[in-house]
C-alpha cells in the first residue's frame, strides 16, 4: 500500500514548468548616474569579437593569451569588446559623445538607437554630437537607413580627424583593406555636411558650459577627450585611449593595429593614466566593459582600473 501511494504520488505531482524557452537577453543597455548638476547616461551599441592575439602590437601572443586568462575572459585568441557611447544632459541642451557603429560592424553592434529610446530619449532631442574619432564604430550610427539618425545635432569632431579621414587622397592611397576606414566616415558624415551641420574645433576648447575638448592624438590624428565637469564633479571620456584593458592597464606600452601613429597613442595613453590616478576623477572608456566607467588607481608599477559600484545615483 505504502509503495503504491508514493508511485501515485511521482505520477501525479504538479507539472514541472523548468523546460520553459530560455530568453538569452539581457536588460537594456543603458547606465544612469548623476555628475553634479548633470545626468549622464551611458549607452552600449553592442559588443563585437576581436581578436587580440592578431590586433595588439608591441607585445607577444603569450602575453595577450595570459592577460586573457587572468582576466577569466573565455577563448585564449579575442575576446568581446563593448562599444560604449554617453549621453550628456546638461539641462540647457542633450549631448551624445560618439554614435556608435550602426551597420558597419555586424549584427551584435549597432544597438544605440533602442537603447536610447530604453533609457527614455528620442535621436531627434539631441542637439549636439561629439565624436572622439572618425573610426567607423564611433560615427556609423549617425545615420539609420541611409538618412541622418539624429535629425536636429550638430556634429563636433578635430579637424584633423576630419583632413585626415575625409581626404580623398588617402582614401586613394590606402589599401583594399583599409578603404573602409575612410568610406565610413565619408558616407557617415556626408548629410550632416550637406546641411552644414558639421562644425570642427582644433585641440582644447570650451565646447558648452562644462564640456571640453582634451587633445589627445595619436590613436587618430584628431583624436580627442571631453572633460565633462559640474560643482566640482569631473567625467573623463576617454574615446579609444585603451581598447584592453586586461593587458594596456598593466602594460601602457601594447598597442593595436587601428592606431594610426602607435607611438604618439602610447604617449597620450600613459598621460591619461596618470592624470586619472593622480587626480581621481571617473572615466568614461568606449571599449572597457559595459559601462565603462570606473577610476584609475596605480598600484605600484601598474595601473587597475576600479569599476564603479552599481547604484541608482553612483557618486564620483
Amino acid at each position: 500500500m505504502k509503495k503504491l501511494l508514493i508511485l501515485l504520488l511521482l505520477f501525479t505531482s504538479p507539472a514541472s514548468f523548468a523546460a520553459a524557452p530560455m530568453v538569452k537577453t539581457s536588460a537594456p543597455g543603458y547606465y544612469r548616474f548623476m555628475l553634479g548638476d548633470f545626468e549622464i547616461t551611458a549607452l552600449s551599441d553592442g559588443t563585437a569579437i576581436w581578436p587580440m592575439k592578431k590586433l595588439l602590437t608591441n607585445t607577444t601572443p603569450a602575453n595577450v593569451k595570459g592577460a586573457l586568462a587572468k582576466s577569466f575572459i573565455r577563448g585564449e585568441t579575442e575576446t568581446e569588446t563593448s562599444v560604449n557611447s554617453y549621453l550628456i544632459n546638461t539641462g540647457a541642451k542633450l549631448i551624445l559623445v560618439d554614435a556608435g557603429s550602426a551597420g558597419l560592424f555586424g549584427p551584435t553592434l549597432g544597438k544605440l538607437l533602442l537603447n536610447l529610446a530604453a533609457s527614455g530619449y528620442k535621436p531627434e532631442q539631441i542637439d549636439e554630437i561629439y565624436i572622439t574619432h572618425l573610426h567607423n564604430d564611433h560615427v556609423g550610427g549617425l545615420l539609420s537607413n541611409g538618412e541622418p539618425a539624429f535629425a536636429n545635432a550638430i556634429v563636433r569632431v578635430d579637424q584633423h580627424d576630419m583632413d585626415f579621414w575625409l581626404s580623398k587622397e588617402n582614401l586613394d592611397k590606402a589599401s583594399e583593406e583599409n578603404k573602409g576606414y575612410f568610406q565610413g566616415p565619408t558616407i557617415s558624415l556626408a548629410p550632416y555636411l550637406k546641411a552644414n551641420r558639421v562644425k570642427s574645433f582644433d585641440g582644447n576648447i570650451a565646447l558648452v558650459p562644462g564640456i571640453s575638448s582634451v587633445s589627445s592624438r595619436g590613436h587618430t590624428a584628431g583624436h580627442s577627450g571631453f572633460l565633462v565637469e559640474s560643482k566640482g564633479q569631473k567625467l573623463m571620456l576617454w574615446g579609444d585611449i585603451i581598447h584592453f584593458g586586461a593587458l594596456q592597464f598593466d602594460v601602457p606600452s601594447v598597442t593595436i593595429k587601428f592606431d594610426t601613429d602607435s607611438k604618439a597613442a602610447v604617449v597620450q595613453r600613459k598621460k591619461a593614466f596618470a592624470q586619472a590616478a593622480k587626480e581621481g576623477f571617473l572615466v568614461g572608456a568606449s571599449h572597457i566593459p559595459f559601462p565603462g566607467l570606473g577610476h584609475v588607481r596605480l598600484d605600484g608599477k601598474r595601473y587597475v582600473w576600479v569599476p564603479v559600484n552599481y547604484g541608482v545615483m553612483p557618486q564620483t
